[in-house]
C-alpha cells in the first residue's frame, strides 16, 4: 500500500510540473504578441503607425507614405543620356615644380635675421633671410688676397715682357714670372667660383673687388670680408614653407624657404591601361574638383609616364593648369577629363545626391512598393554636371529614389543596428 501511495504522488508532482510549464510558455507567448499591451493591439497593427519605419526585411526599407511625405522623398526614374566618352582620370594637385625653389644656406652659421613671412608674396632677388658664416668671411679674404696677387703678378708678367726685348733681363726669368702669373690668374678663378658656390653672383663679386681696389683714405674697409650672407630668392612667388628662427644655428642640407609660383599648378593623375590610347601631351585636359562643383579649369597635359604601377596598374600623367585666383591648392584631389577621347555612347545618369555609401559600395533606393525601398548595389561613372553616370545595377525601369536617399540611408542603418 505505500508502494501504491508512493506512486500516486510522484504522478501528481509531474501533472503539476507539466501544467506548470504549459502555463509559462502561454505566458510568454501572449507578452510576445503584446496581448497583456494596453488595448490588446498587435504588431501588425503597430508596424501601420506613422511614428517609425519598419526595419529592414530581406534588404528593404518600410516607409509609410506619411513619413514618406514628411522627409520629402520622391523618385524618378534613371533618365538617359548621350555622354562624349570622356576618359577621366583621379589625382592629386601637386606644385609646379618649373616654378617652386627652396632655399638653403651653403655655409654652416646663424640666422640673424628672417625677412620674409610665410605666406608672403616676394619678388625674385628679394632677401629672405641674413645668415652669419665665418667662412664666407675667410673666402672674401681670400679671394680678395688672390685678386691682388693676380694684378701684381700680371705687372710684373708685362714688365718682364718689356725687359725681355731690351734684353735686359734673360728668358729663364721671364718664363718664371709668366708662370707666376697664369698661377696667380687660376688662384683668382678657384677663389671666385667658391664665391659663387655661397650664393654670391657676380654683380656681388665685381662689386666686392671694385671697392677693394678703391679704398678711401683712413677707410680700412673692415666690412670687405663681412661674413653675413644674404639669402635671396631666386624666383617670384608666395612663400609656403618656412623653417628658421632668429638665432637658430643651420647646417648646410637645410631648407629655410620653399617659394612657389601658385599662378599654374601640376594635376598629378592616374591613367588606367585603357585610357593610354587616348592620351598624348599636348592634349587639354579639363581639371574638376568636389570643392568647385560649378567650375572647371583647363590644363594641358604635359607628360604621360613610362611605367606601369604593377599595384594600380596605372601610369602617373602630369597636366599643367592655370590657378587664377590661387583657388585650387596643392594636395587637393581632383579629377581630370579628356573630352572626347572615346568617341558619343548612350547612359543611365541619376542626381549625384541619389547616390549613396554603404559599407563603402555605391547604392541607390529603388521603390519595391508603393510603401518599401530597397538598397540596389551599383557601378557608377564620370559626372555629368549634377547628375552621376550609373554604368551597371539599373536598366531604366525602376523608380530612384532622388530627394530623401540619405534619410533613408540613415534609417537602414539604425535599423540594422538595432536587429544585431
Amino acid at each position: 500500500m505505500m508502494q501504491i501511495a508512493r506512486g500516486f504522488h510522484a504522478s501528481v508532482n509531474r501533472s503539476t510540473a507539466r501544467l506548470t510549464v504549459a502555463a509559462l510558455a502561454l505566458a510568454l507567448a501572449l507578452a510576445a504578441c503584446g496581448g497583456a499591451g494596453k488595448g490588446g493591439q498587435t504588431p501588425d497593427a503597430a508596424e501601420g503607425q506613422p511614428g517609425a519605419p519598419a526595419g529592414p526585411r530581406d534588404g528593404t526599407l518600410q516607409v509609410t507614405p506619411a513619413l514618406q511625405q514628411k522627409w520629402g522623398i520622391s523618385t524618378a526614374a534613371p533618365a538617359k543620356s548621350t555622354v562624349s566618352g570622356a576618359v577621366t582620370l583621379s589625382g592629386v594637385l601637386r606644385f609646379n615644380e618649373r616654378q617652386t625653389a627652396q632655399i638653403t644656406s651653403l655655409l654652416e652659421g646663424q640666422v640673424v635675421s628672417l625677412d620674409a613671412e610665410l605666406g608672403a608674396m616676394v619678388r625674385k632677388g628679394q632677401v629672405l633671410a641674413t645668415i652669419h658664416a665665418p667662412a664666407l668671411a675667410d673666402a672674401k679674404t681670400a679671394f680678395l688676397q688672390a685678386a691682388a696677387r693676380a694684378e701684381l703678378t700680371a705687372r710684373e708678367h708685362e714688365r718682364a715682357r718689356i725687359l725681355l726685348q731690351q734684353e735686359a733681363i734673360d728668358q729663364k726669368e721671364a718664363a718664371r714670372r709668366q708662370a707666376d702669373f697664369e698661377q696667380a690668374r687660376t688662384e683668382l678663378g678657384v677663389a671666385e667660383s667658391k664665391l659663387h658656390s655661397f650664393g654670391l653672383d657676380q654683380a656681388q663679386v665685381d662689386a666686392l673687388l671694385r671697392r677693394a681696389r678703391q679704398p678711401e683714405a683712413g677707410d680700412r674697409h673692415d666690412d670687405l670680408a663681412d661674413p653675413y650672407l644674404r639669402l635671396a630668392s631666386p624666383i617670384s612667388g608666395r612663400v609656403i614653407a618656412r623653417d628658421a628662427l632668429a638665432g637658430q644655428h643651420i647646417l648646410p642640407d637645410r631648407a629655410l624657404f620653399t617659394v612657389s609660383d601658385l599662378s599654374t599648378v601640376w594635376a598629378v593623375l592616374d591613367a588606367r591601361e585603357p585610357d593610354l590610347p587616348f592620351l598624348a601631351e599636348g592634349r587639354v585636359v579639363r581639371i574638376r574638383t568636389s570643392l568647385y562643383a560649378d567650375r572647371t579649369w583647363d590644363g594641358r597635359l604635359l607628360h604621360v609616364g613610362d611605367v606601369v604601377d604593377e599595384a594600380s596598374r596605372t601610369v602617373k600623367v602630369r597636366v599643367e593648369t592655370p590657378n587664377p585666383g590661387l583657388l585650387l591648392k596643392p594636395n587637393m584631389f581632383v579629377q581630370g577629363e579628356v573630352a572626347g577621347a572615346a568617341g558619343a555612347r548612350e547612359v543611365l545618369t541619376v542626381p549625384a545626391d541619389a547616390v549613396q555609401t554603404i559599407n563603402g559600395e555605391p547604392v541607390v533606393f529603388v521603390r519595391a512598393a508603393p510603401d518599401r525601398f530597397a538598397a540596389r548595389p551599383v557601378r557608377t561613372g564620370e559626372r555629368t554636371g549634377d547628375r552621376r553616370v550609373i554604368t551597371n545595377g539599373l536598366d531604366g525601369s525602376e523608380q530612384v529614389v532622388v530627394t530623401g536617399a540619405f534619410t533613408l540611408k540613415a534609417e537602414l542603418l539604425k535599423s540594422s543596428l538595432a536587429g544585431e
